[in-house]
């Protein structure tokens, strides 16, 4: 699939992903089956009511006839117009597509730019099914029909949600314990004194500090702290292991910002 990058007015880089003739014709086509059943819903009433509508239409033809095309054009239109205007620029059939219009600056589609786009559908509609629409959104680099050209529109897939990252164990026990990095009164410089070598004994200790328990789970707490804290000016004395444990969490957090950065 072909992206697109976008300069929002923020002037933040957005980039998507174009949607082509394929997923475009298919999204057309479950929202002309829709519009189908609305029509074959309208005119079953307009059957029901055949006496009265075949009166109507004898005594007045014309003017029934125009009523009942306008009525069809609005239903057509009205169907694309309002579904965009209120599902953020998807109809049904382009949310099962998972594509939606928006502005060619990122943002999503303004009343008049969906107004516009879907009034130049007649078009685009010419001579017969979209004819000029497919030729259009085939030629086109951004794959725009008529009516997105003049409605500074674009259709793209949506951009997928960003999964939630898996929080490691270690960093399950830091929330629980409630354990930040201000905890710890550490200057950058003394942390910048801090080489691979204690950066990777931290490592090993945050990520082993979740799998052992009781006595073991102190004595490494003990025989870390021992290497490390005097290396940023922490006293051991008088600390138990909770308290101990805790100023380690909460060093690891403060090194990890200076080295995964690094690294």
């Amino acid at each position: 699939m072909e992206q697109v990058n976008v300069k929002t007015p923020e002037h933040v880089s957005l980039q998507y992903k174009l949607a082509g003739l394929g997923s475009r014709s298919s999204a057309q086509i479950i929202d002309f089956l829709i519009v189908t059943v609305i029509y074959v819903g309208l005119f079953l009433i307009l059957y029901l009511a055949e006496d009265v509508f075949f009166n109507s239409f004898f005594a007045f033809s014309s003017y029934v006839t125009a009523i009942v095309i306008m009525l069809l054009f609005f239903i057509f239109w009205g169907y694309f117009f309002l579904f965009e205007l209120f599902m953020g620029g998807q109809t049904p059939g382009k949310k099962l597509l998972g594509i939606r219009v928006i502005q060619e600056n990122g943002q999503s589609a303004t009343a008049l730019a969906l107004l516009i786009r879907n009034l130049i559908r007649i078009i685009d509609f010419l001579p017969v099914y979209y004819f000029i629409g497919i030729l259009m959104i085939f030629l086109h680099p951004k794959h725009k029909r008529l009516g997105d050209i003049v409605g500074g529109t674009l259709v793209v897939h949506e951009r997928g949600k960003k999964k939630k990252k898996k929080r490691s164990p270690v960093e399950q026990e830091i929330e629980k314990r409630g354990v930040t990095k201000e905890d710890l009164e550490v200057d950058d410089w003394t942390l910048q004194q801090m080489t691979p070598r204690d950066w990777e004994l931290m490592k090993t200790y945050a990520d082993r500090i979740t799998k052992v328990k009781g006595h073991e789970r102190k004595e490494l707490t003990k025989d870390v702290a021992a290497i490390l804290m005097p290396k940023v000016g922490l006293a051991l004395e008088g600390k138990g292991s909770d308290k101990l444990e805790d100023e380690l969490l909460a060093l690891y957090l403060q090194m990890r910002d200076e080295w995964e950065i690094q690294l």
